[in-house]
Formats: C-alpha cells, sequence, structure tokens
C-alpha cells in the first residue's frame, strides 16, 4: 500500500479506521483529552502495532504492551510536575487493563544518556521528539482534539506502517536498541520485514 505518498489528511483517513478497531487505543485518546496536556499524541508501538495486527489478521489490540502517551512541557523540568500528569493518568487510566505510560518530552534529554549510553540534544515539540523514535514505522502520532476530530502526525509517512516494514530510523538510536527491538517485534509479528541497520538510511538525518 502506498499510503505514504498521499497527503496527511489522505493517511488519517486510511489509518484512522483501522485504529478505532483497537477500542481500548479509543479509549486511551478519548480520556487523553480530558488531562490537558499540551502538544500529546499517543505515538510509536501502539499505534503502528494496531496496523500490524489488523493487517495480518489479529485481534487489533493483541500484544501491545502498553500505550504511550507522550506530551511536551518546558515550563517545568522537574520530575515532580512530570510524575503530577503520571499520577493524574493513573486516576484517569487506572480501571483499564493496559499501561499507559506518560512521557514529558521535553524531560527526555536529563536522562536519556545514563540510560541509552548516548547524549540526547534537546527537543523542542513533541513533533520533534517523534521525528528520532528508533524506527520510521514507530514515528507516528495520534490524538483527539477538543472538538473531536482525529488529527496526526507521521514525518516519514505510512508506507512502512501498513507494508509492515522495520526501517531504521538512525537520528537518535544506535543500532543495538535497534535491534533488540527489532528482534522482539519481528518475534510476535512475524510477518515483519526488517531492514539492517544503517547509519544512511535514505531521506534521514544521520545525527
Amino acid at each position: 500500500m502506498q499510503t505514504g505518498r498521499l497527503a496527511l489528511d489522505e493517511q488519517l483517513r486510511v489509518l484512522q479506521p483501522v485504529l478505532e478497531r483497537n477500542r481500548t487505543l479509543v479509549e486511551v485518546a478519548q480520556r487523553s483529552v480530558g488531562l490537558g496536556l499540551p502538544d500529546w499524541y499517543l505515538a510509536a508501538g501502539c499505534v503502528c502495532q494496531t496496523v500490524w495486527n489488523v493487517a495480518t489478521g489479529q485481534a487489533a489490540d493483541r500484544g501491545i504492551k502498553d500505550y504511550d502517551l507522550v506530551y511536551f512541557d518546558s515550563a517545568d523540568l522537574s520530575w515532580e510536575a512530570e510524575d503530577a500528569a503520571i499520577q493524574a493518568g493513573m486516576r484517569v487510566f487506572g480501571d483499564l487493563p493496559v499501561v499507559v505510560e506518560i512521557r514529558n518530552e521535553a524531560r527526555v534529554h536529563l536522562w536519556y544518556e545514563e540510560k541509552f549510553g548516548v547524549p540526547c540534544v534537546p527537543y523542542d515539540s513533541t513533533e520533534a521528539a517523534i521525528d528520532t523514535f528508533p524506527a520510521t514505522a514507530c514515528c507516528v502520532g495520534v490524538r483527539i482534539e477538543d472538538d473531536g476530530r482525529w488529527s496526526m502526525y507521521a514525518p516519514y509517512g505510512l508506507s512502512d506502517v501498513f507494508n509492515l516494514v522495520i526501517r531504521p530510523n538512525p537520528v537518535q538510536v544506535t543500532r543495538e536498541v535497534y535491534a533488540a527491538k527489532a528482534d522482539r517485534w519481528r518475534r510476535q509479528w512475524p510477518e515483519l520485514t526488517v531492514t539492517a541497520w544503517s547509519p544512511n538510511t535514505p531521506g534521514l538525518a544521520t545525527s
């Protein structure tokens, strides 16, 4: 499917009905609106893995480990402020049978090097963070606006998502992290095609 060649609004029209088959994702998205987090998205695995499940004839929510709710608030970079958002999320999502991981992308550079061994330049938006996710298929975020309309950010389009292709995005991730994630995904979704690591993937930055 050449979905990635379509305009973004047309890509969203293809993606939205697929995501709506995952009732958990829809419920998390709807409840997220009420949290009032700035520049928030449901992003990465819960989005692309829903597509993979539907494309391979599985239940739409099968095997999705967690739901990443990312936002951007540079006004307060303290752990206490982020933890307040996490605690609010626990109250909002606590009755759901899934983990909703809430992260302020404005704080990632404060802990990234200690966890992954390489520095991270501070992001200036949630979209900038999504740009650096480890595989192009993961570089997608969706949200429901206050008026009920769905919106999407997908800097590399959706072709890899719908074609079940795992392609490295070497902007931030290391070879080791990419390989570990690709191996885990391939075990769960054997239909995936995993592209070998390259620091010069066409069309992607290599910083």
